[in-house]
């Protein structure tokens, strides 16, 4: 194939990768859980995601894949982007208690950086606060053209709908068995 795809594992790793993958998922849709029903604050399910990522980013092999049904590598937790009762006031919280660099702010949202990270604050149209969709950064996205087709292939092959990125195609999004919103795609989505 093209130089997207990393060398395919021995099955047994394939097992273990695939194990440790879904894993993953289950906790982060375990945390947003926790989170929606009110068992979690915005802060703690924050610092938790982050250690999360940050534990699966060390212990992580997983290989980017081809179209026989194998995972993209995901390189990066890209943003967490949730719906709150008043955007301004989520982001001068965590501006000025952690130092979070805000930037697109339209009047309606913001991106609050730091370091790697982007959490994205939005006014929610009503109803209890929710977490909106999580992103990771796909390997590959920006730099080969070849990624951007075969993860559409793979995720029509899966049978999952597949939406734009608000962006203009710099992104997909699918839900996740749970129905999470899961978004993919470079650095910039």
């Amino acid at each position: 194939m093209g130089s997207c795809y990393a060398s395919t594992p021995p099955a047994p790793t394939r097992i273990i990768i695939l194990r440790e993958f879904k894993a993953m998922e289950h906790i982060i849709a375990r945390l947003l859980q926790e989170f929606e029903h009110g068992r979690m604050s915005r802060r703690q399910l924050i610092q938790t995601l982050a250690a999360t990522a940050a534990s699966s980013i060390t212990t992580s092999s997983a290989s980017a894949a081809g179209p026989d049904g194998q995972v993209f590598k995901a390189t990066a937790f890209n943003h967490v982007s949730y719906q709150v009762a008043d955007y301004r006031k989520s982001r001068d919280f965590y501006a000025g208690l952690f130092g979070m660099k805000v930037t697109h702010d339209d009047g309606m949202q913001c991106r609050l950086e730091f370091g790697d990270n982007i959490l994205i604050a939005r006014n929610r149209p009503s109803g209890t606060p929710k977490v909106d969709h999580i992103a990771y950064t796909i390997e590959g996205w920006d730099t080969n053209k070849a990624v951007k087709p075969a993860l559409r292939a793979e995720l029509q092959r899966r049978g999952l709908q597949i939406r734009e990125g608000a962006t203009g195609g710099t992104s997909f999004l699918v839900a996740d068995p749970d129905g999470f919103q899961v978004q993919m795609g470079g650095n910039d989505q």
